[in-house]
């Protein structure tokens, strides 16, 4: 077995971005959501009102996940993760501002341009920790992954601190948009140019491999069109539907999740706000912990052994939560669907860009369903809630890791030979014609 390439101090740096940047966009999530009802409080508005300024952060979201791949393409991943550090920390002043100001417009558009950089920067941060890990011939995207999980344990503690001693909504969100500037500043300048740009063809049409028609041919490579057409393409491959339904399920579990579960909690087993709140942080201390020592589970077993793993844990953990009448053990079963959740994402990103060609256009599609599921999905679970309850509306959360459970053969390397990559490491800083 070949040693994995040794990481030069250039890797090391452009490695070290992506997870100083991630930990800084998760530390700026949890603090807007550990601060949702004081920004309620300030701008004085019933909870339907709020829910309502609240769609500001799932219209920008969507906007920069549908955007981020083609711009990506065009432009190479280090542009647009400095657009979206950009307009993450504009929309954290904004959002301070307009809490200050008590004009609930204000907040929505903060949350917009924040929902935005958000989608703008994660699609890219995928596509390049998908380019790190093939230099480096070992996995990176869960720590990634585990990185953002951390920054949102940490943002939610100095959000509950905060709160507790009332210090103003305004210069909290403030005091974090001159953090992340900051971190993304020098997370900008660490990550090589052009990762992910795709070089026209003669005829208009975007190569990844840099090779003529003929190569791409021979090599089971394809051509990419520019816009919606090429977004599309990709998605001809069975291999990468399955993929993409699998990270569908995993995506959807952890959303649910993130959207739910402290109201599951309180609705569906009868615990107090406060046990609600601290079963989540279960929950992301769970997530973290899995995504950070997924690694060398990755390196034994690969990543099909450890997704259908993975699967069943979180249904096992969304079973007993659902299925259970004794709060304590549901409680305690977030665990197990934290832990199952958590490698899901990362996993199967990477295996959307292993060994093929194409790698960033695939990566690019692959990560925009899941964070589709992720943003889409779960707040649909609320109006079957309305039919059914909450607990029952979680059953579709099970059977969408079953599912996904049953395919993850998929998530294994391609046959040598199609659309194999060249062997040989990839120098850091090359374009995504280089490096795939």
């Amino acid at each position: 077995m070949k040693n994995p390439p040794v990481m030069d101090a250039t890797t090391r740096r452009w490695r070290a971005a992506l997870f100083l940047f991630m930990l800084a966009t998760g530390v700026s999530m949890a603090s807007w959501v550990a601060r949702t009802p004081a920004v309620r409080d300030a701008l004085d508005v019933t909870t339907g009102s709020m829910g309502l300024v609240l769609f500001g952060l799932s219209v920008g979201s969507m906007a920069g996940v549908l955007a981020s791949g083609g711009l990506v393409r065009r432009r190479g991943g280090r542009q647009v993760i400095a657009a979206g550090a950009g307009l993450l920390v504009a929309g954290l002043l904004v959002i301070a501002g307009g809490a200050a100001l008590e004009a609930s417009a204000g907040v929505f558009c903060g949350l917009a341009l924040f929902g935005a950089g958000m989608g703008l920067a994660e699609v890219a941060f995928n596509i390049e920790g998908a380019a790190v890990e093939r230099a480096l011939g070992r996995p990176v995207l869960p720590v990634l992954h585990g990185c953002f999980s951390l920054g949102t344990v940490v943002g939610a503690l100095l959000g509950m601190g905060l709160t507790a001693v009332r210090f103003p909504v305004g210069w909290h969100l403030a005091a974090v948009a001159v953090a992340v500037a900051a971190a993304g500043v020098w997370s900008v300048r660490a990550v090589p140019a052009g990762t992910g740009q795709e070089e026209p063809g003669p005829e208009g049409a975007a190569r990844s491999d840099g090779s003529d028609d003929a190569a791409g041919s021979e090599g089971g490579g394809e051509r990419h069109p520019d816009g919606i057409r090429g977004q599309l393409a990709v998605w001809r491959d069975r291999r990468l539907v399955l993929i993409g339904l699998i990270v569908l399920a995993m995506a959807f579990a952890e959303g649910s999740a993130n959207d739910w579960l402290p109201l599951l909690m309180v609705d569906g087993h009868g615990t107090s706000a406060t046990a609600g709140s601290l079963t989540f942080m279960l929950f992301a201390v769970a997530m973290t912990t899995g995504r950070f020592t997924g690694g060398p589970l990755l390196v034994r077993y690969g990543p099909a052994a450890v997704v259908r793993a993975s699967a069943l844990v979180a249904a096992a953990g969304v079973a007993l939560v659902v299925f259970s009448d004794n709060a304590l053990l549901a409680g305690a079963a977030v665990v197990l669907w934290g832990l199952g959740a958590s490698l899901g994402f990362p996993v199967t990103i990477s295996a959307a860009g292993e060994g093929v060609r194409n790698a960033s256009a695939r990566v690019a599609a692959v990560s925009t369903a899941g964070y589709a599921a992720f943003l889409v999905g779960p707040p649909s679970l609320g109006f079957l809630a309305d039919h059914v309850g909450l607990r029952n509306a979680m059953v579709v959360v099970l059977v969408l890791l079953g599912g996904a459970a049953l395919i993850t053969r998929a998530l294994r390397t391609p046959p040598s030979g199609v659309g194999e990559e060249p062997p040989g490491a990839p120098a850091p800083g090359a374009r995504q014609s280089d490096l795939v």
